[in-house]
């Protein structure tokens, strides 16, 4: 179970909090990528996305549901399934936020929509964000999208934990692999530190025997927030100084921590069109794990 008591009470509302934008998780997020970019610094302009690195706190111990993530009840819904997967969003800037900034958060569920297919039940929730800046003004409005889905079976026995042992820290974790394409570096090492710069305690990232023995994994799994950073990193990799309006972003299938993958960047009618993909099969189509689509502003537009 991951949720508590009094579930049936249960009503969307708004949360209003105060937060401090840490330089410390961002110093920390541009460690772990290791790509030649200097680490953002108090006053300097935060990277799109990068509030994800710069808001998030623990929660209390005595919170946590088996999975690691917090119970749920209090602001998101009582849903009973028990696996959770970010499957995207979108996210606006009409403003601007710095390293060290006091923001105003706001955050509501949306929608909590519950649906039936081949793969069994889901339920999809919608929460939507809004960060004011210091100075009162609009800076991002944000809605990401949360699946949860039935427990997979478990099926023979899980794989080795010797295999674990091999993955061994591989240096950076994006790598210039041609034009507009990088390699996506991960290992257990990564994924670890990504969990802590979140503040994501969820176990499916860091706890092999859970991953592949109670959820069923064949490995740990990549983060989807990592990827989608990874791909958003790729517009300042490539010196690009047009400013980034709004961006789309959806994972589409699971990484694994090891697998090889690339992120490609390709032009697109509203922008930049960047994804994560896989070439396990030589003789298929590659394997495409995140899409990230980027709209910029209009030169000269007020």
């Amino acid at each position: 179970m991951s949720s508590r008591s009094g579930d049936a009470e249960w009503a969307p509302h708004t949360v209003v909090s105060e937060e401090y934008l840490d330089p410390a998780p961002v110093a920390a997020l541009a460690a772990l990528l290791d790509d030649g970019l200097p680490a953002p610094r108090v006053g300097d302009v935060l990277p799109p996305l990068w509030h994800w690195v710069a808001l998030p706190r623990w929660s209390p111990s005595s919170l946590l549901a088996v999975d690691g993530h917090p119970f749920k009840g209090s602001f998101l819904p009582p849903v009973e399934l028990p696996r959770r997967m970010f499957a995207g969003g979108t996210a606006a800037f009409p403003g601007t936020l710095r390293v060290g900034d006091t923001v105003r958060r706001e955050a509501r569920v949306e929608s909590v929509t519950e649906k039936h297919g081949r793969s069994g039940t889901l339920v999809v929730v919608v929460v939507g964000i809004e960060l004011y800046a210091p100075d009162g003004t609009l800076a991002v409005t944000e809605q990401q999208n949360l699946i949860y889905r039935e427990a997979a079976a478990v099926t023979g026995e899980p794989p080795s934990p010797e295999s674990a042992a091999a993955l061994v820290p591989c240096g950076p974790a994006v790598v210039p692999d041609g034009p507009d394409r990088w390699r996506l570096v991960t290992d257990p090492t990564l994924l670890m530190r990504f969990s802590a710069a979140t503040a994501n305690a969820h176990r499916i990232h860091y706890d092999w025997p859970y991953a592949t023995g109670v959820e069923g994994y064949p490995g740990l799994v990549v983060h989807g927030p990592l990827m989608t950073l990874a791909l958003a990193e790729t517009h300042r990799l490539g010196a690009d100084d047009r400013r980034i309006a709004g961006l789309a972003h959806r994972n589409l299938a699971p990484l694994f921590c090891a697998e090889p993958a690339v992120l490609q960047s390709v032009p697109s009618e509203s922008g930049t069109a960047v994804s994560v993909v896989t070439h396990t099969d030589p003789d298929a189509e590659p394997r495409i794990h995140t899409t990230l689509d980027l709209t910029f502003d209009t030169p000269g537009a007020s």
